[in-house]
């Protein structure tokens, strides 16, 4: 069986006297309900990996987002030995330039939260081990092996951190 294509993309900016922050949100449907999560999905039929995140970014918080100004901040490989249809293949991108206001979807309740004060308590278990580096700039590729509860994290693998980039710099 292979991956699922998906991809994540990490909204960031600067608020003074707050530091930098991220645009997550909260899963209301589907794969992961009640989780805090990034925004992105499935990459469907015909779409490249930048065209399914910048329109899963529109879907899910009413953000337009153009491709040129993606970042590639790299690729997570999920991989559910007990679930293999679950595995998935993400490519990971950060932008500072979006035009519009996050806004409520019927699947994510978008929030701001600071980078250096990550949910990560009501996150999935393996963004412990990857989500700090690529919001910190580094262009990350890892893969995650889950236990067979399909929600903690069994083994890390492959992480390299390939060097500090501007994040949101296409």
């Amino acid at each position: 069986m292979t991956s699922v294509p998906v991809t994540l993309c990490f909204l960031l900016r600067e608020r003074p006297g707050n530091g930098p922050e991220v645009l997550l949100g909260l899963k209301k449907t589907g794969f992961g309900t009640g989780k805090i999560v990034g925004l992105g999905g499935h990459v469907e039929a015909g779409e490249t990996d930048a065209e399914a995140a910048c329109r899963e970014v529109l879907e899910e918080a009413g953000v337009v987002v153009l491709e040129e100004d993606l970042f590639d901040a790299g690729s997570v490989e999920f991989v559910f030995p007990a679930r293999p249809e679950w595995d998935m293949s993400t490519r990971l991108f950060t932008t500072r330039r979006w035009q519009g206001e996050p806004e409520e979807s019927a699947e994510i309740a978008p929030a701001w939260f600071r980078i250096d004060a990550l949910p990560l308590e009501r996150m999935w278990d393996d963004a412990t081990h990857w989500l700090p580096h690529a919001l910190g700039g580094a262009k990350i590729d890892v893969v995650i092996v889950l236990n067979d509860d399909n929600e903690t994290v069994l083994d890390v693998r492959n992480y390299l951190n390939l060097g500090p980039e501007t994040p949101g710099t296409p």
